[in-house]
C-alpha cells in the first residue's frame, strides 16, 4: 500500500462539476418555456439577460459566446414571442453579453495559471516526501499521510523508511508547526536522516546528526527560531539479528501488534530534536526482540491528541483490535475510524506507518 494522498484532482485542478455546466442551459430552456406559457402582457424574456455571467463561471470564452448570441437572437427576434428588446435595450444585452466573455476569458486564463502553480507545488512536495515503497529488505511498509493544511500533501509530519549497509531504519516525526511553513524543516531532516541510513553505524548517532541538522538550520535562520524543535522515534531493524532497536526523541511511542495482541513499545524517551540532544548523554537506544509477522505501527500525536465532540482523546491502542481485521489495510481502516471519531478528521497533520516483518501476519 502505498502512502495516502489527496485525491487526484484537488491539487492539479479540475472541471466545474456538471451541475454548473448544465444549470445554464438548463435555465435557458426553462425561462424560454416559461414565456410561451405565459400571457403576453407578462414579460420574462429579459431575464434571460442574466445567464451569460451564469455561463462564464462554468463555460470558457467559446460556450459563453454562444450564450450570449442565443440571448440576443430570442430577445431580439419579435417573431420568436420570447423577447421584444429593441435599441438601448438590446444594446445593453449585448454589452452584458461581451463583459460575460470577457470574464470567461479571464476566468479560464486565471485557472490555467492556478492549475500550473499547482502542479510545481505538488512535484515539489513530492520531490520531499515521495511515495513510500511496499517493500524495503525484510519489511513491508504501509503509510498514510494527511496533511492539516487542506490543497497540501506535506505539512509538518514526516516518515521514511531506507534500507542501509547497518539494516532497515524508519523515521517518523514531527515537526514544530504544520502546513508549508513547517515543509523546509521536514525536507532538511529527511534529507539528514537519509545521509545518515547510510553513513552512521549507530541509532543513535542517526538522532544526533537529525539535531544537529535541526540545531543548525534554527540558528542560522535570519529572524532565529530558538524554540524550533521537533519529536521524533527511530527503528533499526539490523540484518541477521532477530530484535529491533528504537531511539525515541520526545515522540509517543510505538504500538506493536503481535497477533490479537497490542502493546506498547515501551523506550525511555530523550528530549526532542532541537532541545539539547547534543549533550554528553547520548540518547537511549531500547532493543526489542522480534519474530516474523510482527507489526509496528508508527504515528504522530495528531492521531492520539485527536478529539470527539465531547473532548475525549481518540484511543488508538483500543481501537486497533477492532479495525485490524479491515480487509483494505490497517492504516486506511485506522483513518476511516479516527475520521469518524472526529466527524470529519482532527485539524492537525496525520501521520501513519506501519512496519510488517516478513512472515505470517
Amino acid at each position: 500500500m502505498r502512502r495516502g494522498r489527496e485525491e487526484p484532482g484537488r491539487l492539479h485542478g479540475e472541471p466545474p462539476p456538471r451541475w454548473a455546466r448544465i444549470a445554464p442551459a438548463a435555465a435557458l430552456v426553462g425561462l424560454v418555456l416559461a414565456q410561451l406559457l405565459t400571457p403576453g402582457d407578462v414579460e420574462l424574456g429579459f431575464f434571460l439577460a442574466g445567464l451569460p455571467p451564469v455561463a462564464a463561471f462554468a463555460y470558457g470564452p467559446g460556450g459563453t459566446a454562444i450564450f450570449a448570441a442565443i440571448v440576443l437572437v430570442l430577445l431580439g427576434a419579435p417573431s420568436l414571442g420570447i423577447g421584444h428588446a429593441r435599441g438601448t435595450d438590446l444594446a445593453t444585452v449585448a454589452v452584458i453579453g461581451l463583459l460575460s466573455v470577457v470574464i470567461a476569458w479571464v476566468r479560464r486564463r486565471r485557472d490555467a495559471q492556478l492549475v500550473s502553480v499547482r502542479t510545481v507545488a505538488e512535484a515539489a512536495q513530492l520531490a520531499v516526501l515521495p511515495p513510500l515503497a511496499e517493500r524495503v529488505g525484510p519489511v513491508r511498509c504501509s503509510g498514510l499521510y494527511r496533511a492539516a493544511q487542506r490543497g497540501t500533501l506535506v505539512g509538518g509530519d514526516l516518515y521514511d523508511v531506507r534500507a542501509g549497509p547497518y539494516g532497515v531504519r524508519a523515521l517518523v516525526g514531527d515537526v514544530q508547526g504544520h502546513g508549508l511553513a513547517a515543509v523546509g524543516t521536514v525536507a532538511a531532516l529527511l534529507g539528514a536522516f537519509r545521509e545518515a541510513v547510510l553513513d552512521d553505524a549507530e541509532l543513535a548517532a542517526v538522532a544526533a546528526r537529525l539535531n544537529r541538522r535541526l540545531a543548525s538550520d534554527a540558528a542560522a535562520a535570519p529572524d532565529g527560531h530558538p524554540e524550533l524543535f521537533a519529536t521524533a522515534l527511530l527503528l533499526e531493524f539490523p540484518p541477521g539479528l532477530d530484535l529491533v532497536r528504537i531511539v525515541s526523541c520526545g515522540h509517543p511511542p510505538a504500538l506493536r501488534l503481535r497477533g490479537p495482541a497490542v502493546d506498547e513499545v515501551a523506550v525511555d524517551p530523550g528530549p526532542p530534536l532541537g532541545l539539547g540532544l547534543a549533550g554528553p548523554a547520548p540518547p537511549t537506544v531500547a532493543e526489542l526482540t522480534v519474530r516474523a509477522g510482527d507489526r509496528f505501527l508508527l504515528h504522530t500525536d495528531g492521531v492520539t491528541e485527536a478529539r470527539d465532540a465531547a473532548g475525549h482523546f481518540y484511543p488508538l491502542a483500543a481501537r486497533l483490535p477492532v479495525v485490524t481485521r479491515d480487509p483494505e489495510g490497517l492504516v486506511r481502516a485506522v483513518w476511516r475510524d479516527l475520521a469518524a471519531f472526529t466527524d470529519g478528521g482532527p485539524r492537525d497533520d496525520v501521520a501513519l506507518l506501519l512496519l510488517t516483518l516478513d512472515g505470517p501476519e
